[in-house]
This record gives structure tokens, sequence and C-alpha cells, in this order.
């Protein structure tokens, strides 16, 4: 491997590390939830509209939303083109190899299709990053971009630096050299999210551009700095806090919305009824109460517990129930 970007691993990025690779499980045993699919839905609009906020994009959720679905929107032609480009590249996250430079220039092409004259096409001028009118950036020669790119790649590919590493550093890398006249923002972000799926699948469902565009300002002050000291450590530890961040942002909206939409028939919420007045009461004093088999409490009981409304404290002969739920 003939490049090798500069940057460190501090004790702060392997705290994160430990801490994503950790809670990433949860996320993954809570997207088997049938509320997934719309959680899933609502987050890859989340993204397409921050990314392409985060570029001055104004149309809003809503809208972006009904171009998903098909409607009429009214706004400015380019700012619609750039809604239905984003929507067809996320459609192919899932197909995309992180190592693959040929899916890069081909996720490019979908991203800016109509908008831009190279579009799936590295750049033949020069290119700079601006902070307003100040230069923050001055990107490397039109020249030297494909071998560089293909040194990223070459790294990407063979390095055996923790994936999570390897999407900032990637990420930072690719800002550096700004390979694309246009677009370079959006196809950072998107690939660093294409290396994380690559990982862990539910990453393809994490809006990473929300959070993000929540902390634009943060964003560009950590890859400036890290831009003009030509070292990614800086960025690695804020895009790892960002990702910390938004999966336990995840993880508590999913617990939420899987507790608040739980359903219980009128025998199990007069079973958690009485269980909140009488604590104690045994499975056949509650089939007297409420009328039905003893078989038919316990049947119930058990939903109630398996869907963890309630809880059994302690032995069966002096313990009692708990409602957690409801």
């Amino acid at each position: 491997m003939s490049y090798t970007p500069p940057y460190s691993i501090t004790s702060k990025a392997v705290k994160l590390i430990a801490e994503i690779s950790e809670k990433i499980g949860a996320i993954t045993a809570l997207s088997d939830n049938p509320l997934s699919l719309q959680l899933r839905r609502e987050n890859r609009i989340k993204t397409i509209h921050s990314s392409l906020a985060i570029e001055s994009n104004t149309l809003s959720i809503q809208q972006i939303t009904d171009i998903i679905d098909g409607k009429r929107v009214l706004g400015a032609p380019d700012e619609i083109q750039e809604v239905k480009n984003a929507v067809e590249a996320y459609k192919l996250l899932l197909q995309l190899n992180p190592n693959n430079e040929k899916d890069l220039l081909r996720a490019h092409r979908l991203m800016t299709a109509d908008l831009v004259k190279l579009n799936g096409k590295y750049r033949n001028g020069g290119v700079g990053i601006f902070d307003g009118t100040k230069v923050i950036h001055v990107a490397p020669p039109a020249m030297r971009v494909p071998e560089l790119m293909a040194d990223l790649f070459s790294w990407l590919k063979n390095s055996d630096e923790h994936p999570l590493i390897k999407s900032c550093v990637f990420h930072y890398e690719f800002e550096f050299i700004h390979p694309f006249e246009d677009g370079n923002g959006r196809m950072g972000r998107l690939w660093q999210t294409v290396i994380l799926k690559h990982w862990k699948p539910v990453f393809a469902w994490i809006p990473v551009e929300t959070l993000v565009k929540q902390h634009q300002k943060e964003y560009y002050d950590a890859l400036n700095f890290t831009l003009t000291n030509a070292n990614s450590t800086q960025f690695i530890e804020f895009m790892l806090d960002l990702l910390n961040t938004e999966i336990d942002n995840i993880i508590n909206r999913q617990k939420v919305t899987t507790k608040v939409t739980i359903k219980v028939t009128i025998n199990q919420q007069k079973i958690i009824d009485v269980i909140k007045d009488n604590p104690y009461i045994k499975q056949s004093e509650l089939a007297e109460i409420i009328g039905i088999t003893l078989k038919s409490i316990k049947s119930n009981m058990k939903k109630l517990q398996d869907e963890g409304i309630i809880r059994r404290i302690g032995a069966n002969k002096n313990g009692y129930w708990e409602v957690t739920q409801g």
C-alpha cells in the first residue's frame, strides 16, 4: 500500500469506537420491529433534506416527501432536480461497493444528472473551498485527481483500520482532493455512509446528514481545521461524536415509538388496571374479577410480559406484579 493518509488514533476516538460498536447492536435489534420500515423512510427523507439543505437547497421536508410520492411541487427547477437525483442516488446505496471507484463515479452521475456538465467524471479545472469570500482550501491540480483518488481507494480497500476510522478519513481525504467540479460535499458524506453500511447495514438508514446539518458550523470548522493542518485527527473525533450522538437518538426514539404504539386488548387493559390497584393479586383472583378462565389470564399476562408492559418482581409465592407501561 503506497499511500497512508495522515491522522492519529486518539484515546477519545478509541472510546467512541467502542461505544458505537456496542450500541449499534441495539439498533440492529430494533430494526427488526415492524415500525422500522416507516422509520427508515422517515430517516431517508431527513437524510436527503439535510444533505441538500447544507448545499443551500430551500425545499422543505414536506416538499421532498411530495416529490418522492410523485406529487407536483412548486419550486426552483434545479432544486427539484437535486431532490430527484438524490433520491435515485440513495436508492442505489445498498448496491454500492465502497472500494469500487467506478461505483463512486456512478453515484456522482446520478447525484448531479442534468445539473453538472461533468457528471460522473472528475474535474478538468481548478477548484477551491470558500468561507464566504475567504479561500479555505485550494484543491490539488486536476491532472493529479485520478492518481490521488486511485491511491485513496487503494488505502480504503487494503487498510486494516476500523471501518469507523476509515469512513471518517475517506470523508476528509475526499474533501481535500475535491475531485468533482460540483457535488463534492454531498458525495463525501454519501460515501462515508456507503463505507459504514458495508460494515453494518443498518447505517444505510441512519440520518448522519441530519446531525451534520444541525451542527453545520461545527462540521465546517472541524473540516476547515483539518484541511489547514493536513491531518484528519480532529475531523475523525468530530464525526465519531456525531455518529455516537445520532445512534443514541435513534435508540431512544425507537424505544419510545415502540412503547407508544403497543396495542392491548380489552381484557389485557383490565388486567393492567387491576394490577395497578393490587400488585399482589393472584392470577386466580384476576380470572374471577375479569370473568375469564385462568388459562386466558395466564395467556394474556404472558403476552403483556413479552411486550414489556408488565413484569414479575420476586418469587411466584411472595412476589408482586409491576406495570411498566400503560
